[in-house]
């Protein structure tokens, strides 16, 4: 993932030269982590490796593995949000703007970042059950997609790029199922125009 502006740098002053890093670009690669291995099966030292830090750097910016997948989740929803949000901003009614997160999504479903998966999906469900803060945060997130939708649906029906017999809300759930459902089949190696074909067909809701 892509840093922004509000990229923060921790310094630690131990024995020796002070240690510097870029805490989003560190996350980022834990979301990479994460999601390629679960949370489960994740240890201190797949993370260390993978965000190119030492474990006392690690321990000294977090308290442990569950607080560095709460700080993890949180840029990671933070940085895909600001990128749809972009995307979105592409088109020019309701219809486009609804296509656009279709896009979106289908995009990341095939290649190498749908075979990683969506952290909210590979990790966040995998820890609901037994996590309450954790399950919190999924709730929110997939309710934010939700009315997104239904938001973008509505506008269509405004503007009359969507017809107005479609139930918004229960269409934007709908889609909501097809998007996510699309992230966890692209794990197993889909190709780009098979997900495009599903796209596709995700778009046909809205006629």
């Amino acid at each position: 993932m892509a840093t922004n502006p509000t990229t923060q740098e921790h310094v630690f002053r131990g024995r020796g030269r002070p240690r510097e890093f870029d805490l989003n670009e560190v996350l980022d690669k834990a979301a990479q982590v994460f999601c390629e291995r679960g949370y489960y099966a994740t240890s201190i030292s797949d993370l260390t490796s993978g965000m190119g830090l030492a474990s006392g750097s690690v321990y000294k910016a977090f308290k442990d593995k569950r607080t560095v997948f709460l700080a993890t989740f949180d840029r990671y929803i933070a940085v895909r949000n600001g990128q749809l949000k972009t995307a979105i901003n592409q088109g020019n009614n309701g219809r486009e703007r609804v296509q656009r997160v279709v896009d979106f999504y289908s995009a990341a479903s095939h290649g190498l970042e749908g075979q990683r998966g969506c952290l909210v999906i590979n990790c966040a469900a995998e820890l609901a059950t037994f996590d309450a803060e954790i399950a919190l945060r999924v709730t929110r997130s997939l309710n934010r997609s939700e009315a997104l939708l239904t938001e973008l649906i509505c506008q269509g029906q405004t503007d009359g790029s969507i017809p107005v017999s479609i139930d918004s809300q229960s269409t934007a759930r709908l889609m909501l199922c097809l998007l996510q459902g699309m992230r966890i089949v692209g794990k197993t190696g889909r190709s780009k125009k098979e997900m495009r074909a599903v796209a596709d067909m995700a778009l046909k809701l809205l006629i």
